[in-house]
């Protein structure tokens, strides 16, 4: 029987690339630089999660911007250098940085959210995509001062924002992380719904 994909002989380059990506994106930065600074498990305040915003809850900008940056730089770097090797490539490792941060490999499969890392492949498959994605999360967190309701905003749009200013195959991926982070933020959800949400605070430090 034919293989549609070609037979492992030429898919093995996808999945090779695919697997390097997941392991850049498995990274878990916010966890690695609140450990370095002395501040403990990251996991164990406000949300529990290793993002951005949870770290900026320990009251450290500083430290908040860092993973933020590195975050983003697991969705871009892997994308940037798949680009070299073909349009399909960096759509692979875009989505699979995102998927790593999500299920990260190092955490026992527990990650972050993905909105930071999805942000960075798009901002590296297509520049204007991600300064779309990123003023719209600006935007909407600036409004409502939550970061779960400006991620949901954000990733939601996405595919719509990939369609109209890059291709359909971009869509497709950012429908993809589209429900990803749906149904990572599903406790995220819940907690909107009773009101329990925390919302975005500045630190001092």
């Amino acid at each position: 029987m034919p293989e549609p994909l070609g037979g492992f002989a030429y898919t093995w380059p996808f999945w090779a690339g695919g697997l390097l990506a997941y392991l850049v994106g498995s990274i878990p930065f916010g966890l690695l630089l609140t450990r370095r600074a002395g501040l403990g498990d990251v996991r164990k305040i406000g949300s529990g999660n290793i993002g951005a915003t949870n770290v900026l809850r320990t009251g450290h900008k500083g430290l908040a911007a860092a993973t933020l940056l590195l975050d983003a730089a697991k969705g871009a770097v892997p994308v940037l250098i798949a680009a070299r090797f073909g349009p399909d490539m960096a759509i692979i490792a875009g989505g699979c940085a995102v998927v790593g941060h999500i299920f990260p490999v190092w955490l026992k499969f527990l990650g972050g959210k993905g909105m930071a890392t999805a942000l960075g492949a798009f901002f590296a498959l297509s520049w204007p995509l991600g300064a779309a994605v990123l003023a719209t999360w600006i935007a909407v967190g600036l409004i409502t001062r939550y970061s779960s309701i400006a991620s949901l905003v954000t990733i939601w749009l996405s595919p719509f924002y990939a369609w109209w200013l890059v291709g359909t195959q971009t869509a497709e991926l950012a429908g993809g992380l589209a429900v990803l982070v749906l149904i990572r933020h599903y406790g995220n959800i819940r907690r909107l719904l009773r009101g329990e949400e925390p919302r975005i605070v500045l630190g001092r430090h």
